[in-house]
């Protein structure tokens, strides 16, 4: 998908993205800009877990946080480090930079010279909006180790407001984040739905008498509510991909259960069949987009759905799926035997139809439009010659 516009085929340009340690949604969206932009790339660490057939990793520079010994188990432990980290940048030769963020990549040093547009997937959670939660669970809400958490974390947020305008337009996953974005910078953003393989995960019209679960085990993704919910309902079978911090947790409550099967970690070709020949796909989890039930409807397969965040965005009620109100056994029980009550009335190629509006093509065609735009408006307000 070649860049049209003259005066941006010709701006240097450059990629910033958080950090390279696998492949998950936010690389698959960097992989989707560097296909329209194959410029560098600069990142805090990149680790061999991060395996691209897109993206040329000659292409990739590192910050010093590189040279830590075994860096890529632990960086997670050291935000303190990485605003100083992400500013080591020079990135002043450069007419364009273009920034994927959910931590500190938005706060790369840029000047009045260049353009900055930043895709956000969203303000760094753990210091706004999931702080007391991250507290909680690194077992840093009380005592001498809290104080100073707590000061780092107030530290993050003061860098993370002020870096904020060193963006110039900011785009961002779904409305959900996009309240987030104004909230907490005072900045509007423009919606740009992120890139879902909708060809990779095709339709399959032959439903077995099983719904699946998948995600990463963490707290926030709610897997033990959803198996807790299917120790209720022993007549139901449930089918759980997914490995994490949690999966023994998850599977010490699925316990001898013969209705609840723990695959543990599966790879794509599995996670894909499972997807294709589920009855329902459940989840439970607030998120910002959430890519995994657009993936579940792009294979012809309703999605139960927890209704708030990005859910409400990519989920259409009794078309597409299903919502429960509360992220409670309760709540969740109710809207399975309702969706079985309603089963006969999905239709797959219906709820394969809605999940193309979430396309890489689609996400392409209008990033880089976006993009064009800004940077045409840029030149000419600045009557800059490219």
């Amino acid at each position: 998908m070649k860049i049209k516009n003259a005066e941006l085929s010709k701006a240097k340009t450059a990629l910033v993205h958080d950090w390279l340690t696998g492949m998950r949604g936010g690389e698959r969206v960097l992989e989707s800009i560097y296909e329209l932009f194959p410029a560098p790339v600069y990142t805090l660490i990149q680790t061999k877990n991060f395996k691209s057939k897109i993206i040329d990793i000659k292409n990739v520079a590192t910050s010093s946080l590189q040279r830590i010994p075994f860096i890529g188990r632990f960086y997670r432990k050291l935000p303190a480090l990485f605003p100083k980290a992400i500013e080591e940048f020079d990135l002043s030769s450069y007419d364009l930079v273009l920034s994927t963020s959910h931590a500190v990549a938005k706060g790369v040093l840029t000047n009045s010279n260049q353009l900055h547009i930043c895709y956000m997937h969203t303000p760094i959670r753990y210091a706004w909006d999931l702080t007391f939660q991250y507290l909680r669970e690194a077992g840093l809400d009380k005592g001498v180790f809290s104080h100073y958490a707590r000061n780092v974390l107030h530290k993050i947020r003061l860098w993370d407001v002020i870096s904020a305008s060193r963006v110039d337009h900011f785009v961002t996953n779904s409305h959900y984040v996009a309240r987030r974005i104004k909230k907490i910078y005072g900045r509007e953003s423009t919606v740009i739905y992120p890139p879902v393989d909708v060809d990779y995960f095709d339709l399959y019209e032959k439903k077995e008498d099983f719904y699946l679960a998948a995600s990463q085990m963490v707290p926030y993704k709610k897997m033990d509510l959803i198996v807790k919910a299917f120790l209720s309902l022993p007549d139901k079978k449930l089918v759980v991909i997914g490995k994490g911090p949690q999966f023994n947790r998850v599977k010490k409550i699925a316990g001898k259960a013969k209705n609840i099967e723990i695959l543990g970690y599966q790879p794509d070709s599995v996670l894909k069949t499972c997807l294709q020949r589920a009855k329902a796909f459940i989840f439970a989890a607030e998120e910002d987009f959430g890519i995994l039930p657009v993936e579940a409807q792009a294979c012809g397969t309703p999605v139960i759905a927890y209704g708030k965040g990005g859910a409400l965005e990519t989920v259409v009620d009794n078309e597409t799926g299903i919502f429960f109100g509360r992220q409670e056994e309760g709540s969740l029980i109710e809207a399975i035997r309702r969706f079985e009550e309603k089963q006969k009335q999905f239709d797959c190629k219906k709820i394969r139809g809605h999940a193309e509006n979430f396309s890489k093509d689609i996400f392409q065609k209008k990033y880089r439009k976006f993009v064009e735009d800004k940077y045409s408006e840029f030149v000419k307000k600045n009557k800059r010659i490219v």
